[in-house]
């Protein structure tokens, strides 16, 4: 998109807490999306939010979905999940398209209330998180389709973020001052907040999953230290893709961090590091029979996109990701008349799988999920250099 003021896309957010700082530093590397308003209900954190980020406050989010702010085709719901379901409705109901930070709801029933309102009012909907859009993801996808490890079998995600409870996680704060919002973290759980950075790649580059076996546990009784109620802070899933692809995915809070992904092939393996790095090194490892013996290649050469990518951002706390894509590929697919890349069914299919393995606690730990979404596209830039 060009940077000229008739391409200029104006937005609003809903939500002035901690991840919405991320998000404001992300913006800046597309200086044709304008933050319009903003809008919090705490009114305190609204107006640090709003004076350090130079951005107007509305009073309420009837004002910000009324006529004063008509150019704004696109709310940004960064408020805490239990307000998800609720603000997106009301968005999507003044004719606004939205692009919700994960989940998209709590439950199942609200998830396909958003979706069937944003297909009725001819809408677009997403949902978090956006990294399959960047540099990392893209590349793995097209090592993917072009063939390098043969047919992929198996897939290996880790997503453990180290013993949190124990972190001084009281005293992070975002840019403009917010603090990392700790009962929500640990309420809502490690699941539903990450899962999505993997499962968005798995489904893009191995079509929607048909089953997921799951065990999830709360190891941790009493994180917070009040005796509050928390969500699982524990749970690993085996999924089953349509393509025949089988994906082991395991979150925590608990064991040593490790953000590594390891897709086996039938000629080789493409492993990564780190999913919260939108410039992590996506690297091949071919496999040999030597003599009587099977060998991974103990060197592991590294594939490249050659030539222009995704925005950049820099490194902010522990993720270097851009956590605007996600709303500027959606403002492309509107201005294109198409569907976007991160679009509604996959937002369904996303809040489906992720809270099989969330409740997996309380069930059987089978489930056969209701949901799929189309084929996804790859970005255009993602070709072989």
């Amino acid at each position: 998109m060009a940077g000229g003021d008739s391409d200029l896309h104006e937005i609003a957010i809903v939500g002035t807490g901690y991840v919405a700082d991320l998000y404001m530093r992300s913006l800046q590397s597309f200086p044709e999306i304008r933050v319009a308003a903003a809008f919090d209900i705490d009114a305190e954190r609204l107006r640090a939010f709003c004076t350090y980020w130079r951005v107007p406050a509305a009073n309420s989010l009837d004002e910000l979905l009324d006529a004063r702010y008509r150019a704004v085709s696109l709310i940004l719901n960064l408020t805490n999940p239990e307000s998800h379901h609720q603000v997106s409705m009301r968005c999507l109901q003044a004719g606004k398209h939205v692009y919700s930070e994960k989940p998209l709801a709590l439950d199942m029933d609200a998830a396909y209330a958003l979706h069937a309102l944003a297909k009725k009012q001819d809408l677009l909907l997403a949902s978090a998180p956006c990294s399959l859009l960047g540099e990392t993801a893209q590349t793995l996808w097209l090592a993917l389709r072009e063939n390098r490890i043969g047919k992929p079998h198996l897939v290996y995600a880790e997503l453990d973020d180290g013993y949190v409870a124990q972190a001084p996680y009281r005293h992070w704060q975002s840019e403009s001052g917010a603090p990392w919002p700790y009962r929500n973290e640990f309420s809502i759980g490690c699941t539903l907040e990450h899962a999505g950075y993997y499962l968005t790649w798995l489904i893009a580059m191995f079509g929607p999953v048909q089953k997921v076996i799951a065990a999830s546990a709360n190891l941790l009784q009493d994180k917070i230290g009040d005796g509050s109620r928390t969500a699982p802070d524990f749970s690993c899933a085996t999924l089953f893709f349509a393509s025949n692809v089988v994906a082991r995915l395991t979150c925590s809070i608990i064991a040593p961090h490790n953000h590594k992904i390891l897709v086996v092939g039938e000629k080789g393996s493409l492993e990564v590091g780190e999913c919260w790095d939108n410039n992590a090194a996506v690297r091949l490892r071919r496999r040999y029979a030597i003599r009587r013996k099977l060998v991974n290649s103990p060197i592991a050469k590294r594939v490249r996109i050659i030539g222009p990518t995704q925005q950049k951002v820099r490194r902010r706390g522990a993720a270097a990701m851009n956590f605007a894509l996600g709303p500027a590929e959606l403002l492309a697919a509107s201005a294109e008349h198409r569907q976007p890349r991160l679009n509604s069914h996959l937002a369904l299919h996303l809040n489906e799988i992720t809270l099989a393995i969330q409740n997996a606690e309380d069930i059987s730990g089978v489930s056969i999920m209701q949901t799929g979404c189309p084929p996804i596209e790859p970005m255009p830039w993602a070709r072989a250099g």
